[in-house]
């Protein structure tokens, strides 16, 4: 691997360790992390502080993965990586700084905002499927942590149907579903449990088809 390549890596690790709730909770005297979940994420964010708070975490979480995805794409095919693995590549390391933000402690969110910042930049194509996914779960459990698992997943699936790929690509897929199982296992503990916290509000499919208000 170049240099290139391992100082975009380095950035995009950086890039995703500015956690978009721990940045704007300190400018309000919050810390996130002592609120409900305590997940630095969206949604814990929106459940805690609004969706106007939530909105800012969300646009910094997606913009820093679409940057880091940027990097990569621009510093990647000067070695053994071409643009698009190394944009990848980025993506995964920027969702994986914001999981552990070497500036507060390693401790912040789940990642999932930020692999769709660089999703959206790195494989534009899958984005779209993925988003679909998340919305059909959500609208019809109610749970935001397993609409996000079965639309990580569905980047598998996605790898094997949409066009160009590649090993890169597929690795990306794979690691990018297990990352986010392994970092919403707290989520599938409680819904076995049965104490996961479901968002009634979002159940608009279900309310739809049921006919219940």
């Amino acid at each position: 691997m170049t240099h290139p390549s391992l100082l975009a890596l380095l950035i995009a690790y950086l890039l995703g360790s500015l956690s978009g709730s721990l940045i704007l909770g300190r400018l309000r005297g919050v810390d996130i992390r002592t609120r409900g979940s305590g997940n630095a994420g969206g949604t814990n964010a929106f459940r805690t502080l609004g969706w106007r708070f939530a909105l800012g975490v969300v646009v910094i979480d997606l913009g820093k993965g679409a940057l880091a995805a940027w990097i990569g794409w621009r510093l990647g095919g000067y070695g053994a990586l071409s643009p698009q693995a190394l944009a990848l590549a980025c993506t995964l390391l920027a969702a994986i700084g914001h999981t552990w933000p070497v500036f507060f402690g390693f401790r912040g969110g789940k990642g999932a905002g930020t692999l769709v910042g660089g999703l959206l930049l790195a494989w534009p194509l899958a984005a779209l499927p993925l988003v679909l996914v998340w919305l059909l779960l959500l609208t019809t459990t109610g749970y935001v942590g397993l609409a996000t698992i079965c639309a990580a997943l569905a980047l598998i699936p996605a790898d094997w149907l949409l066009p160009g790929g590649s090993g890169a690509r597929s690795m990306f897929a794979w690691l990018a579903a297990g990352f986010i199982v392994f970092t919403h296992r707290g989520n599938l503990q409680r819904l076995f449990a049965g104490s996961e916290h479901r968002f009634e509000r979002a159940r608009l499919l279900a309310r739809l088809f049921t006919g219940k208000s």
